[in-house]
């Protein structure tokens, strides 16, 4: 009798233990298939976000050369206008991040800043010259850096950045989306992000 109450003790533990041991590796695999699921919607998020502008620019280039000082001067000058394509970009594939399979943690570490890169075509009118003071090479360039400075400006005091930020605010919810779904957190420098407008008040 008292054998079969040792055996059925016996059998009843190693139940447990086996079921037990069949929960963990249950527990074990679904984490690590979220765990692939998340690092797979990283890399699919991971591409170019671009948004694009168009501007213009109505430039007057002015320069006058003193041939004999308090004498003589030679001026030369020219009507530039300048049509130009303007792209914000940010590239995803340099998101950095850890993923931390015990507390069920996605962190994010580093958004690339944004990119800006302007395509300006110069066209040129009333272009005028004096004999001692010509067009050379120097002054496209001078006009080419003065425009560039200056639309560069335009584009910080336009909304396009801030519509380049909303687009990538729309990737980055994605990770939000997915981490909420598994019952995973997602961080942004250790700072958790707990519902996606809360996206909108990080400074990247």
């Amino acid at each position: 009798m008292r054998n079969i109450i040792f055996g059925i003790l016996i059998a009843v533990a190693l139940f447990f233990t086996l079921r037990y041991c069949s929960a963990a590796k249950e527990d074990k695999a679904e984490l690590l298939e979220s765990s692939q699921l998340i690092q797979e919607q990283i890399k699919n998020v991971g591409k170019l976000v671009v948004t694009e502008g168009h501007f213009s620019e109505v430039f007057t280039y002015k320069d006058s050369r003193e041939v004999f000082p308090y004498l003589v001067s030679a001026e030369k000058k020219a009507l530039v206008v300048v049509n130009a394509d303007v792209t914000i970009a940010y590239d995803l594939s340099k998101i950095e991040y850890d993923i931390d399979e015990t507390t069920k943690t996605l962190n994010i570490t580093y958004i690339p800043e944004e990119e800006v890169k302007v395509y300006p075509e110069f066209e040129y009118y009333d272009i005028q010259a004096d004999f001692l003071n010509q067009f050379q090479a120097k002054d496209y360039n001078a006009i080419k850096s003065r425009v560039k400075a200056s639309l560069m400006k335009k584009v910080d005091k336009s909304d396009f950045k801030k519509n380049s930020k909303n687009r990538l605010i729309s990737e980055l919810s994605k990770f939000y989306i997915l981490t909420n779904s598994l019952g995973w957190t997602l961080q942004y420098n250790q700072q958790p992000i707990t519902h996606e407008q809360s996206l909108q008040d990080l400074k990247l």
